[in-house]
């Protein structure tokens, strides 16, 4: 296959991470968040936003200490719904983080991506509430905004006047990957400079009760609990949140003398076409995503320091990510640490990713790994090192990121530490 120079310069131009932006159900902040993470310390509580009367199932990775004011001020506030607030004080924590100075000489070099699947459901479910009950003439026009999908990346770009390009991915549990695949390709095409990669999820009523009456929820069949690949799983905790990081390309980074974090080597995706909502039960399109994203990162299985795994406390979820593992390390899986953040979090959707980015950013800083908390009982279809319930103390060069979900899509991403 001949290789178009193009092509060629696309895979010579390096994509660094500058800025990182954080609001989670344990930690606001960067620095924050990390000592959760190193302290093994959940964001999963009774939930506060909604009446849990009548459901079995009250927990949730809920942020209840959130005041967008600190963050966003009061002019403009009012229009932003929850989900637009998470993330304009998350683009604001990465902007500021990434030292980005962005004027109206500069703006279009500058754009905006975000992963968000649910984000709009509450608007939807409110403004058809009030469609049903007050009658088309007297709904609240206020909620209209909020219903369509790119709103919250667009307020994004609203605020902060970044007018380079705004994109949305939706692709449910691998939207924040899918996300950074785009703004990569973008840079490196040489169309942009910088681009603000944003996932956000927010909890409401409407999105609790769809993955309820689906049977989803750990609670339901067993013990309330988010413990990824121990035996007693037996489903997920919600939770929500937004993760924003400043992605750029190097040589635009190094002239404007940028911290750089890491450098986001390259990303496998794969849509296992086989049943919705079902799990393909030999995770092909997640074994064929991380290989692509090895082997496009030039790297080997050998080179891989830790995995940040999707797992979530679903049964057949969590086994079939430890299989596939397996398949595509062969022995040298039981060599390589395993662990899911979610243990602390929950089911963050399509913010999952970039909170798994964050943390495999804060690995290599700190030289941490995170823990699998609330492990107690050994599976033996689950027999990897899963970091149980303390983190480990290590120097991390090359972390593999896995996204996906019974949706069909999957997606693996390897980051790795900046060697200039």
């Amino acid at each position: 296959m001949t290789i178009t120079g193009t092509e060629l310069a696309m895979k010579k131009r390096r994509i660094v991470i500058t800025g990182l932006g954080v609001i989670a159900p344990n930690g606001t902040g960067k620095e924050e968040f990390w000592s959760a993470l190193k302290e093994g310390r959940s964001g999963i509580k009774p939930i506060k936003r909604f009446d849990t009367d009548g459901f079995k199932c009250k927990l949730a990775g809920e942020i209840d200490d959130f005041q967008p004011a600190y963050f966003l001020g009061l002019k403009g506030l009012k229009g932003l719904d929850r989900t637009a607030r998470l993330l304009c004080a998350t683009a604001k924590l990465a902007i500021e983080d990434a030292g980005l100075d962005i004027n109206h000489n500069n703006t279009d070099d500058f754009g905006v991506c975000t992963g968000t699947t649910l984000s709009s459901l509450w608007n939807i479910a409110e403004f058809g509430k009030g469609l049903i009950e007050d009658g088309p003439l007297f709904t609240d026009a206020s909620l209209f905004p909020g219903m369509v999908i790119n709103a919250a990346s667009s307020q994004v770009s609203i605020r902060f006047n970044i007018q380079g390009f705004n994109t949305t991915i939706s692709t449910g549990f691998s939207s924040s990957i899918d996300a950074l695949d785009y703004a990569m390709d973008f840079i490196r095409l040489g169309r942009i400079k910088a681009v603000l990669v944003g996932g956000v999820e927010c909890l409401s009523l409407a999105n609790f009760i769809g993955f309820h009456r689906l049977g989803f929820f750990a609670g339901i069949k067993g013990e309330e609990l988010s413990c990824p690949f121990d035996k007693r799983r037996n489903g997920i905790i919600l939770g929500e949140g937004a993760a924003v990081i400043v992605v750029e390309d190097e040589e635009y980074a190094r002239s404007r003398k940028a911290n750089i974090y890491a450098e986001a080597k390259d990303i496998g995706n794969c849509f296992g076409a086989y049943k919705i909502g079902k799990y393909d039960p030999e995770a092909r399109g997640l074994k064929e995503s991380m290989k692509k994203a090895i082997s496009n990162s030039g790297l080997d299985i050998t080179d891989i320091d830790y995995i940040g795994a999707s797992a979530n406390s679903v049964p057949e979820q969590d086994r079939l990510e430890t299989k596939a593992i397996k398949n595509v390390f062969g022995r040298y899986a039981y060599n390589i640490p395993v662990s899911s953040i979610k243990s602390m979090l929950g089911e963050t959707f399509s913010a999952g990713g970039l909170f798994q980015i964050a943390s495999a950013i804060g690995s290599m800083a700190d030289g941490f790994i995170p823990p699998t908390i609330n492990y107690q009982i050994r599976d033996d279809n689950c027999d990897l090192d899963y970091v149980a319930n303390k983190s480990r103390t290590a120097r991390i060069n090359n972390v593999l990121i896995n996204n996906y979900g019974p949706g069909g899509c999957n997606a693996s991403l390897v980051i790795s530490r900046y060697q200039h």
